[in-house]
């Protein structure tokens, strides 16, 4: 499979921290869809994302959901709502971190101590591996 580097799509206003990662903390949420504006020192961390069968491989930026970055390293993630409450995009994380922008995703307590991940609002704090489910 191609690696491709894609820059991150879609200006947000954000600050986190992931553990073991690097702090974040973009803004210009007033930009128009699919534009990010950084200046070099701002550019977000970018992650290496492995997908288990099959070891296809994507750049996974800290400033984006999982899923986005999977779709433009050319991987056809299954989705639907992209805001966690679906669940069509549900995986396990079998290696690496992650964090989530909104207060609780649609996981309960105990998929997420078994390392289930929601993509579509799931930010890499590492590199990781997924596997779908």
């Amino acid at each position: 499979m191609k690696h491709n580097r894609v820059r991150p799509a879609g200006a947000v206003s954000i600050q986190a921290v992931c553990a073991d990662g690097p702090r974040l903390t973009l803004q210009d949420a007033s930009s128009p869809p699919h534009r990010l504006h950084m200046s070099p020192s701002e550019t977000p961390a970018l992650f290496t994302a492995k997908v288990e069968p099959g070891g296809q491989q994507f750049d996974a930026w800290a400033n984006q959901s999982l899923l986005l970055s999977a779709e433009q390293g050319g991987l056809n993630w299954p989705s639907s709502c992209r805001n966690g409450t679906c669940r069509t995009c549900i995986s396990q994380l079998d290696r690496g971190a992650v964090r989530y922008e909104i207060e609780w995703p649609g996981l309960s307590a105990e998929e997420k101590a078994e390392g289930y991940v929601l993509p579509c609002v799931a930010y890499p704090c590492s590199d990781l591996t997924l596997r779908l489910v």
